[in-house]
């Protein structure tokens, strides 16, 4: 499935406006392929005392990929919800020299179907994300977080709020 271009605008306004660090990575939202979303940053705003990619902006680039890929999913099937990253790994291959891409790998339907049911039915879901971070060399990191969808408005993060990260 792939987002449409008016869902594919609202989500660069909701990044543009709701998540300033997006502004200082430069961060560009390319498309959305087969149900993962792809996402470019510059190297220049994200150059680290090497020369290459800071690992944290690498890290926020990806995260911010799966978190696109889940915002995505749950409009196009309706649901307006808050998104948050409840843990994550990040793998880094090898350096970052260049311009780089975060693709998130599309969910399955069946991963999808069951985050759109849980949190219809329980105001709140999980799902489970990889993301693949390259450059012009090829891949360079390997990402996966685990996502939580909260309906919007609703108490059903209170409880766990704490121990949420919200992106």
């Amino acid at each position: 499935m792939t987002a449409s271009p008016d869902l594919l605008r609202a989500l660069r306004a909701k990044l543009r406006r709701d998540m300033p660090i997006t502004r200082a990575l430069g961060l560009r939202v390319v498309g959305h392929e087969g149900g993962g979303l792809v996402l470019s940053s510059p190297l220049e705003p994200n150059i680290n005392h090497k020369g290459t990619a800071f690992a944290g902006s690498l890290n926020a680039t990806a995260t911010l990929a799966g978190w696109g890929t889940i915002w995505l999913a749950l409009r196009e099937h309706g649901i307006r919800s808050h998104v948050v990253i409840q843990d994550s790994t990040v793998h880094y291959v090898r350096p970052v020299t260049g311009d780089f891409t975060a693709r998130c790998k599309p969910p399955s339907v069946h991963a999808v179907e069951r985050l759109v049911k849980s949190v219809a039915k329980k105001g709140r879901g999980r799902i489970e994300l990889d993301v693949t971070v390259a450059d012009a060399s090829g891949d360079a990191v390997r990402f996966h977080g685990r996502y939580v969808a909260m309906i919007e408005g609703g108490a059903a993060g209170q409880k766990h709020g704490p121990r949420l990260s919200p992106v």
